[in-house]
């Protein structure tokens, strides 16, 4: 299948809030960017998909915290309650940074990323995830983070000893909406954001 953008740099047509029809205010676009400067809401795809390949390039601002959701549902308060999480961080100044499970690139308490593949504050970072049927990769600037496969025994024990164990559904989902998270300090931006699906 053909590469889809999701972001042309002129418009949030395919963008919408956590379950609201509009983008919440804060987003905007700037020289080309989807940008924010302070927390705000999560903003989240129109569509859903199933089994993808997403790719966006990101750009974080010191101390800054922001994440990539993919196969979200609005069934809870919070989309990370149903959605796993591509972590976007400054490993260097960001308070998630004490632990790999929280860094850059991982998934988000579930899988650590290593260290070594993330640009400083500042510099564009390319962040790729490939989701088909229970497997998920993680990838970073062109090389792979981390892989996963969903419903696995060691994915469920490492569900159950994190914070989302709480949510039974979490992670469950077969196609769900990509969101990028708002709620955090610090400055962020994304860039050429485009999804391909994969067909079986």
């Amino acid at each position: 299948m053909s590469w889809r953008v999701l972001f042309d740099g002129t418009s949030l047509d395919q963008w919408r809030g956590y379950k609201s029809d509009t983008v919440p205010t804060g987003w905007r676009i700037e020289h080309g960017t989807l940008a924010k400067d302070k927390p705000v809401a999560d903003i989240v795809s129109r569509d859903e998909f199933g089994d993808f390949e997403l790719s966006m390039d990101w750009k974080i601002g010191a101390a800054g915290n922001s994440g990539i959701f993919y196969r979200g549902t609005e069934e809870y308060d919070h989309i990370y309650w149903s959605a796993p999480e591509y972590q976007l961080l400054d490993d260097i100044n960001g308070a998630d940074n004490k632990t790999r499970l929280t860094c850059a690139g991982a998934a988000y308490a579930v899988y650590p990323s290593p260290e070594g593949h993330l640009k400083p504050v500042g510099d564009w970072n390319t962040a790729r995830i490939v989701a088909r049927d229970a497997h998920v990769e993680h990838w970073l600037n062109g090389v792979k983070l981390l892989e996963y496969e969903l419903g696995s025994p060691d994915w469920e024990a490492r569900v159950k000893e994190s914070k989302f164990a709480a949510w039974p559904n979490y992670g469950r989902a077969k196609r769900g909406h990509i969101a990028m998270q708002g709620d955090h300090a610090g400055s962020l931006a994304f860039r050429n954001i485009r999804i391909r699906v994969i067909a079986d």
